[in-house]
């Protein structure tokens, strides 16, 4: 192991969300592409393309179509917000504050912190299945959470210490375990996968019915809302610590590539395993249920690719929460932002395991809420980048009225004003009956309307 891998697992990161020095600046893209591999081979990804079969009723060439534009079209998206990283140095969120105002910008973050501490409670309900399903075949013991009170909540601990562990380091040491990792549980997916393919009815892909052009699109917001726009508002958390002289489309492709090819694998093979049995779409526990279809000498193998793959995304989750909540106005060191992160995401899990009668409706329901407020801020945020050249350093962390984004009374109400309206069109469509248009809608009222307003004030 060389000196500088191991000085980055031993030290921990010191900076919270004041921008990166120049000099401190030495990352490149490639880095980015490791990140978001390891961040999206998580299982996740099969009961999403569940979903796209079994709901959606999409035949396997459409589904993979979806995949395509929604997971890695959605990423490259992530990577044009990376962009603001490499320009401003400083995390999303923070980089907000130019645009929505010192005040005004709470609003999206309390969405955005919303949506990293969900991302971390389904991670770890699903890494705490994985480890209650290896103590059955370890000890014999109940696979239902339910049934071993004790026992979950000692899994849930487990797999939120791993994550401390990490994410508490920092940014050095998320790069050489997220790249590593890669490899180790990149494998083992491979090999779980291979062995899943040879349990597909491909009678019954062949058989399929392709579906309306409706459905397309909102499987393409189902993917996307559950992919890259999740993500979206943390896309210049990693890419702060990137050279100021690395361009701009090696940022979006990496991040789009990054994650793209191995959501497309994932989502693709739960389309093909749903085609013949549509019960990976509605199970309580996906972590069982694709285990239901593998050889029992599959079983630990299967399990360890499976809890190594939401490690790693929970990792880059946290570490942004983190960040987040500091953007917030909490006081605290970073390294204790994440421990209050965590601790949050302990309680959730604890709920969905021993109390919640249902897990994976509450995640695509809770997928389907804040892709709304989350794309309206993407809408405002890129119509700001293509106006904006720089972030003031020391504005973007004076929260006093001197602050160059105070604004008025601490809000850039052009920017609110449009990320709110944008948001109401979005939830009219989806109480509607119309969510396959509904994230388009809301992307397109909130960069329209923000361009607008903008525009007449410039």
């Amino acid at each position: 192991m060389s000196t500088t891998t191991r000085g980055a697992l031993s030290a921990v990161e010191q900076r919270g969300i004041e921008p990166v020095p120049n000099a401190e600046r030495n990352g490149n893209p490639l880095q980015l592409f490791w990140v978001w591999f390891a961040a999206n081979i998580s299982i996740l990804g099969l009961p999403l393309g569940a979903t796209l079969v079994a709901f959606q009723f999409l035949n396997i060439w459409q589904a993979l179509i979806v995949a395509a534009v929604g997971a890695a079209g959605s990423f490259a998206v992530v990577g044009v917000v990376s962009v603001a990283g490499r320009r401003g140095g400083a995390p999303s969120m923070t980089l907000s504050r130019a645009v929505f105002g010192t005040r005004g910008n709470a609003g999206p973050t309390l969405v955005a912190l919303a949506s990293r501490l969900g991302w971390e409670t389904v991670n770890t309900t699903t890494g705490a299945f994985v480890l209650l399903s290896l103590f059955t075949i370890a000890f014999g013991t109940a696979t239902d959470a339910k049934s071993v009170p004790v026992l979950t909540i000692v899994a849930i601990a487990i797999f939120e210490l791993c994550t401390l562990l990490v994410s508490g380091l920092g940014h050095a040491a998320i790069l050489v375990i997220q790249k590593w990792a890669t490899w180790i549980f990149g494998a083992l997916n491979v090999v779980v996968g291979v062995v899943l393919v040879a349990t597909v009815d491909w009678s019954a892909v062949a058989a399929m019915p392709a579906g309306p052009i409706t459905a397309v699109l909102a499987g393409i917001g189902v993917i996307a809302g559950g992919t890259g726009i999740g993500w979206a508002n943390a896309g210049a958390d990693m890419a702060r610590y990137q050279k100021t002289s690395v361009r701009a489309g090696r940022l979006i492709s990496a991040s789009a590539a990054g994650a793209g090819i191995p959501l497309v694998l994932l989502i693709g093979l739960g389309a093909l395993l749903t085609a013949g049995d549509d019960s990976l779409a509605s199970a309580s526990d996906p972590v069982a249920a694709i285990r239901e279809l593998l050889p029992s000498w599959m079983a630990v193998p299967y399990l360890i690719a499976a809890f190594g793959g939401l490690l790693l995304s929970n990792h880059l989750s946290v570490y942004s929460a983190g960040l987040t909540t500091l953007t917030l106005g909490v006081r605290v060191p970073r390294v204790y932002a994440v421990a209050l992160d965590v601790t949050v995401t302990f309680l959730g899990a604890i709920y969905f395991m021993l109390l919640a009668d249902n897990f994976y409706g509450p995640f695509i329901g809770f997928i389907s809420l804040l892709a709304i407020p989350i794309t309206a801020w993407l809408g405002v945020f890129l119509v700001d980048m293509i106006k904006r050249r720089h972030y003031d350093p020391a504005a973007l962390l004076d929260m006093t009225r001197k602050s160059a984004y105070w604004y008025r009374g601490g809000v850039e109400w052009r920017a609110t004003a449009a990320w709110a309206v944008a948001i109401v069109a979005g939830y009219l469509l989806l109480a509607n009956g119309l969510s396959s248009i509904g994230w388009i809608v809301t992307f397109v009222v909130a960069a329209a309307g923000y361009f607008a307003l903008s525009g007449a004030r410039d």
